[in-house]
């Protein structure tokens, strides 16, 4: 990616804007940067754009370890009393038990189906951040070689190694 496309690019420009990087880090205006985007292979390919940019322009982001990944609940389970937001199958199995009678099992499949008034319950102390962070012993050019180069059959081969299914089986509860 050639500085000249990211300057032409208004979705970034904002974003330099935004966090006041644009002539370097000093003036960074917030210590957490948190991609938030949906849990699906869409969010997970945007996540990997936004990585992508601050690796290759703003590689201090990361390594100075402002650069955070939101985890976003994949399920809502509840029943009148109680409500559980579940990140997992597991935990969702788990939230289930806990319940008393037939849950109410709603499956996220995005942030838009996520009401403002629910974001509070997983947003403040409850929230999930993972850290984004480098190896050491891998430079940044080859972090980007590997995930944005010419070397597909080894990124396929990672991939398939490395891929998390998760199954929905919130229809399975009756």
């Amino acid at each position: 990616m050639s500085k000249k496309i990211v300057y032409e690019n208004e979705e970034f420009n904002l974003l330099q804007a935004a966090l006041n990087i644009e002539d370097g880090l000093e003036d960074l205006r917030y210590n957490n940067i948190v991609i938030a985007t949906d849990a699906d292979v869409d969010g997970m390919h945007i996540r990997l754009l936004l990585i992508t940019f601050f690796l290759q322009f703003f590689p201090e982001l990361i390594k100075e370890g402002h650069l955070y990944i939101l985890q976003t609940p994949l399920f809502r389970v509840r029943d009148k009393k109680q409500t559980f937001y579940c990140y997992s199958e597991q935990e969702r199995r788990d939230a289930i038990g806990k319940l008393v009678g037939k849950p109410e099992i709603t499956r996220f499949k995005g942030l838009g189906e996520i009401s403002p008034d629910e974001f509070k319950f997983f947003i403040g102390d409850d929230i999930r951040l993972d850290p984004v962070m480098m190896d050491k012993s891998i430079t940044t050019e080859q972090l980007l070689e590997f995930y944005m180069g010419k070397n597909t059959q080894d990124r396929q081969k990672f991939i398939i190694d490395n891929l998390k299914v998760e199954l929905d089986l919130a229809e399975e509860v009756k």
